[in-house]
């Protein structure tokens, strides 16, 4: 008779990685309070022997917790809110928990990726706008860890998206359409945080190449890189407003930098849309209030479906991963 293999422990680990017990501990528990270094030795060394933390761990991977983990960067910013309440309201339908796992670093990303498919404390996971490596997307597709992407696409994992770079390209198209004959954009081009999604770059380079291919320049003097908070993209709007011959119209990345391009053409004594139109980008809640013209990206809607996904999938992981694709709607109000 064939002696059953025994399962790797804990000390398993610990003497293949070369660090202590507690330390492998706080790699699962509190992954952000261990370096990078000791960190991707410990997990590498739990790959490597198949180790699933606690003898019970495959008993509770059969049973659902009815928890839903959502990481996400930002999630205090109104976009990030409204995707977040679409999550919310397709989970509370199923009597499913929300738990949010918000990221401010790559060490803090990585922590999760590695330990929350050992650990099975939620069903599924939802990451917005955060990026995938194939590393990570192996390991949970392998830990059998249903998730669902987006802004961003894997091959192994669900994903909902959307084009940036056509929204940029339906705002000029839009301004052109209008009659505006000199343009500007606004918005966080190369931001420091690594590891999030930045789609602004997209939605100036859509811009850029429709306004070239109707024969218009975007010159580098009516291109500002603001990062998202209130005061910077202030300057920069007093910048471009201030300029000799300032812009006709300005795009701004996002609805919260356009409302700030608003505040700052008030004080200048400029009028929207006379002295200068304005389109911002996502939709959210107030950009209806000022009446902002802006591209809608369905962000309720993108939560929904990424919560509706994963709740099929984990009532049936056979069915084939689903790739959606949302469409964008530049939505005409009266800044332009």
């Amino acid at each position: 008779m064939t002696a059953q293999k025994k399962s790797p422990t804990i000390y398993d680990v610990a003497k293949k990685s070369g660090v202590s017990i507690s330390t492998i501990s706080r790699v699962l528990n509190d992954p952000d309070k261990v370096n990078p270094e000791t960190h991707k030795r410990v997990m590498d060394a739990i790959d490597q022997l198949g180790f699933i933390p606690r003898a019970d761990a495959r008993a509770r991977a059969l049973q659902n917790t009815d928890r839903i983990g959502v990481l996400t960067p930002f999630f205090t910013a109104p976009s990030f809110v409204q995707r977040l309440r679409g999550v919310a309201s397709a989970l509370s339908k199923a009597n499913y928990e929300l738990v949010i796992y918000p990221v401010d670093s790559m060490d803090h990303l990585q922590g999760y990726i590695s330990s929350i498919p050992l650990m099975r404390n939620i069903d599924g996971l939802i990451i917005m706008s955060l990026s995938m490596g194939d590393q990570d997307a192996l390991r949970l597709s392998k830990s059998g860890m249903e998730t669902v992407l987006i802004e961003y696409s894997h091959p192994q994992l669900n994903s909902i998206l959307i084009d940036d770079m056509n929204g940029g390209r339906l705002v000029a198209e839009h301004l052109i359409k209008k009659g505006y004959r000199s343009f500007a954009f606004l918005g966080d081009i190369e931001p420091p945080e690594r590891f999030a999604i930045h789609p602004i770059k997209s939605r100036l380079t859509g811009y850029k190449q429709a306004l070239q291919d109707a024969g218009f320049s975007l010159a580098k003097t009516y291109i500002r890189s603001a990062p998202y908070t209130a005061m910077e993209t202030r300057q920069a709007a007093r910048e471009l407003i201030g300029l000799s011959k300032p812009p006709a119209a300005i795009f701004a990345a996002s609805d919260m930098q356009a409302m700030s391009v608003m505040k700052v053409a008030r004080e200048m004594g400029k009028r929207i849309p006379d002295d200068l139109a304005l389109v911002g980008f996502d939709d959210i809640d107030v950009a209806e209030h000022v009446d902002l013209t802006t591209i809608r990206q369905h962000l309720d809607e993108s939560g929904r479906l990424a919560a509706e996904i994963l709740l099929s999938r984990i009532g049936e992981s056979e069915r084939p991963l689903q790739h959606i694709n949302l469409p964008l709607k530049l939505i005409e109000r009266l800044t332009t």
